[in-house]
């Protein structure tokens, strides 16, 4: 799939999953999730600015690599954190085509992170390094 559908492909399914969820209802695991993923964000947005960021998975002409906070553990913090969210609402709603979609997220969001990590290679040279002593999404297991 090319970058701007697996862009297309991750909103989609976002969409699919909020609508099917809704909001979180105050039982402890969804709250927890939802509470986890936005948690994660917040660190990683304080050690990678929304500039270094983009939507799309090459990175912007003045980019950096980052590799301190959540970054020393997991290459792909903000898609954790997406995935951790989702994951409330899909607790939520308890359905089998929420669970879907969001294993369908996770996999949209596991070849953007391939191919985001393609391009990093090529322009940072520490980047194999790197990637070799860190997770994609969870710390020690993927």
């Amino acid at each position: 799939m090319a970058e701007t559908g697996l862009v297309a492909a991750q909103f989609i399914l976002i969409g699919v999953i909020v609508w099917l969820g809704g909001l979180p209802r105050p039982a402890p695991l969804p709250l927890a999730l939802c509470a986890a993923g936005i948690a994660l964000g917040v660190w990683t947005l304080a050690h990678n600015r929304p500039g270094n960021f983009n939507i799309r998975p090459t990175p912007r002409a003045a980019a950096r690599l980052v590799t301190g906070g959540p970054y020393r553990r997991i290459r792909h913090p903000m898609y954790a954190a997406l995935l951790l969210l989702m994951a409330g609402l899909v607790a939520a709603a308890s359905s089998i085509s929420a669970w879907a979609a969001l294993c369908a997220l996770a996999a949209v969001l596991a070849a953007k992170a391939r191919r985001e990590e393609a391009h990093l290679r090529d322009r940072f040279p520490g980047y194999a390094e790197y990637a070799a002593r860190t997770r994609r999404f969870v710390p020690g297991i993927w």
